[in-house]
This record gives C-alpha cells, sequence and structure tokens, in this order.
C-alpha cells in the first residue's frame, strides 16, 4: 500500500467547499435566504461538472498535460494507448514501435490486463510504461464516492505491479471524466492525473488520414498523444496512424519516449 498523503485542494475546489460551509451557516442564521443559497449551490455543482467533463483542466487538481521542460528540450514526446491489452492489437502496436525504436506508454483498463496478462507482460518487457486506466473503466466513474474510487484505482494498481513488477505512477480517467473527489484519492493512492496534449480521436473515427492530422497539426516537443489499442479502433487504420506518427516525429527529429523512467 503506497504512503498516505493529506490530500490538498486546488483553490477552485477549496473555494467550492467554503461556499458549501459559508451556505450552511447562512441557513443556520437566515432560513429564508433558502431560495438564494440553493441557487447558488447549484450554481457551483454546475461549474464543478463542467470542469470535470474537461479532460486537460487543471482546475479540479494537477494534470500532466505535456512532458517537462527538460524532456520537450531533448525533443522528445510521448505516444500513449488506452484501453487495451487487445489480443488483436497490442501485439501489433507493439511489433510496430518496435520496428521504429520507439517506446510508448500503455494505460491499461485492469479487467483486460487480468484476461490478458501475457500482453502486459510483453509491453513491459519491450520497456513501455504500463499504467493505470481504472480495473473497470465503468461510465460512471466519474460519480464514484471516494472509497469506491479508490478501490477501483487501487485494484488496477495492484494487479500490474503484480504481473510487471512494477507500481503504475500515473492514472488516465476513463473517458478523461472525472470528479473533485478524484484528485484526493489519487494522492492517497501517490498516482498523478495524465491526460494528453493532443488526441485522434480515434474511437470516433476510421479515416487514418483525419486521425493522423489531428494528431500530427503544429506537433511539438513535449507533446503527449492519446491513441486506443482497445475498444473500436481496428488494427489496420490504428496501424497506418502509428505508422505515420512514428515517420513524422523522426522527420522534425523528435523522439518518442515514456511518459516517465520505468
Amino acid at each position: 500500500m503506497p504512503p498516505v498523503r493529506r490530500p490538498r485542494a486546488t483553490p477552485f475546489v477549496a473555494a467550492s467547499a467554503g461556499l458549501h460551509a459559508a451556505g450552511v451557516a447562512v441557513l443556520a442564521a437566515w432560513p429564508s435566504a433558502w431560495p438564494a443559497v440553493v441557487a447558488a449551490l447549484v450554481t457551483d455543482h454546475l461549474g464543478l461538472l463542467a470542469a470535470g467533463m474537461l479532460p486537460r483542466t487543471t482546475l479540479l487538481g494537477a494534470n500532466l498535460t505535456r512532458l517537462t521542460p527538460a524532456a520537450s528540450a531533448r525533443g522528445e514526446i510521448a505516444l500513449t494507448f488506452d484501453d487495451g491489452p487487445d489480443p488483436e492489437v497490442t501485439p501489433r502496436v507493439l511489433d510496430l514501435l518496435e520496428q521504429h525504436g520507439a517506446r510508448a506508454t500503455f494505460f491499461c483498463i485492469g479487467q483486460r490486463a487480468e484476461r490478458h496478462p501475457e500482453l502486459v507482460l510483453e509491453i513491459a518487457r519491450r520497456g513501455h510504461q504500463v499504467e493505470n486506466h481504472s480495473y473497470a473503466h465503468a461510465h460512471t466513474f466519474a460519480f464514484y464516492l471516494p472509497a469506491r474510487l479508490r478501490r477501483e484505482i487501487e485494484a488496477a494498481s495492484e494487479l500490474i505491479e503484480r504481473l510487471t513488477g512494477r507500481r503504475p505512477v500515473y492514472f488516465r480517467a476513463p473517458a478523461g471524466v472525472r470528479s473533485p473527489l478524484l484528485e484526493g484519492v489519487l494522492q492517497r493512492c501517490d498516482l498523478r492525473l495524465a491526460s494528453w496534449t493532443r488526441r485522434g480521436f480515434d474511437t470516433v473515427s476510421a479515416d487514418p488520414e483525419v486521425i493522423s492530422a489531428r494528431l500530427l497539426r503544429d506537433l511539438a516537443a513535449g507533446d503527449i498523444l492519446l491513441l486506443h489499442d482497445g475498444g473500436r479502433p481496428a488494427a489496420p487504420v490504428l496501424l497506418r496512424v502509428v505508422e505515420a506518427v512514428l515517420r513524422e516525429a523522426r522527420a522534425r527529429k523528435l523522439r518518442t519516449v515514456p511518459l516517465g523512467p520505468t
């Protein structure tokens, strides 16, 4: 079990908590003010909900959207894959990465890792990074209370550590959607939230040229790119995109690396 850290709220979340406390105090002193208090709290909750729908925001907590300045100075980018491992897609992605001498980060779903432990081992064996993408990847993940969030996250971390011998250090929320409660849980689990700089939307498009264009437009050192080796993308489409990204990265003298030390 990772060491327990005292959660620290962002100013945005702290202000929300303060508003709730003020609302209670106002109601205790002036019960007739309840319509104004309710209106203020509803507005606050809508703001929190909107922030949770923005995968790259830091309003709800620390969020890695780019590599470090040092990595940028070295001309590095990070290629990340979500929702695997997949027995049809992941091995072919690994082979392609090896052909180009590239390393990547795989955010694995715990349930899929449990079904395909040999793929998780192979990802790690080839020098790639295996990170936490929750255990079940539930659509309701953003509505979980802290205890359930922690169970969901810890189950995936413990499984990945058991398979690879390395505990994940990064977490990516399912679909990038999260609640204000997630940051405190991640701090207790000794994990850091990671999102991306640019994404290909490869789960909603089947055109490799369109997907590649989204990723390569203004591609620069320090960027974190998001693709999927599990779920909807067909292997031929994904492989063409990965090939295009790796070739363009080489042409721009950019090196593809994992998010952090493996």
